[in-house]
């Protein structure tokens, strides 16, 4: 039987996009393949021909996710630059939404146990999200790397920390104090 053209790739595009989402979610441990097949519409055995094992899934999903915050992470740059993507990063809407947020601030304790490769790629990525970011730090700024990866680390912390309190009270607080920390980081 022969399918229309496009449609292997489109049924790998909806894996990685369900994926990514359980992922982030519920997970990467937690996340079986039946499941994500099942979600994507597709079955069990449809899996393979479009990655070799869900380590490569991994792999992929969490490439995506970070070239999809760069891309989030850009446009809020050109409307706000730096503020922008703090506020947009430490906003309750982001802390309410796991799902749809950032990869890091779900999935980190999780890539450190993950093989060689998948770390490499998440690696590669990151740095270029901090090469980007830097770009938008003062020019008098020292070491903007550093300074870079102390304000995506405060991010991130801050979030899995809002994420984890009871309450929505000390969980607001925790996204303002976050937004301060990062705001001065950002200064030189």
């Amino acid at each position: 039987m022969r399918y229309e053209k496009g449609r292997k790739e489109a049924s790998r595009d909806r894996i990685i996009e369900v994926a990514t989402q359980r992922f982030r979610t519920d997970g990467i441990a937690a996340s079986g393949l039946a499941g994500i097949m099942a979600e994507a519409g597709l079955t069990n055995g449809a899996f393979y021909p479009h990655f070799p094992s869900k380590t490569a899934l991994v792999r992929d999903c969490v490439s995506k996710a970070l070239e999809t915050q760069a891309d989030q992470l850009r446009e809020a740059v050109k409307t706000g630059g730096l503020e922008a993507v703090i506020d947009l990063y430490l906003s309750a809407a982001h802390r309410d939404n796991p799902g749809k947020g950032c990869a890091s601030a779900t999935l980190l304790p999780e890539l450190a146990r993950a093989p060689s490769d998948t770390r490499q790629a998440y690696t590669e990525d990151l740095q270029a999200l901090a090469r980007n970011l830097s770009a938008e730090l003062p020019p008098r700024c020292p070491d903007p790397e550093a300074a870079t990866f102390a304000i995506f680390a405060t991010l991130v912390g801050t979030l899995q920390l809002a994420r984890a309190v009871e309450g929505p009270d000390l969980s607001d607080r925790i996204l303002e104090a976050g937004k301060q920390a990062a705001r001065r980081l950002a200064r030189p």
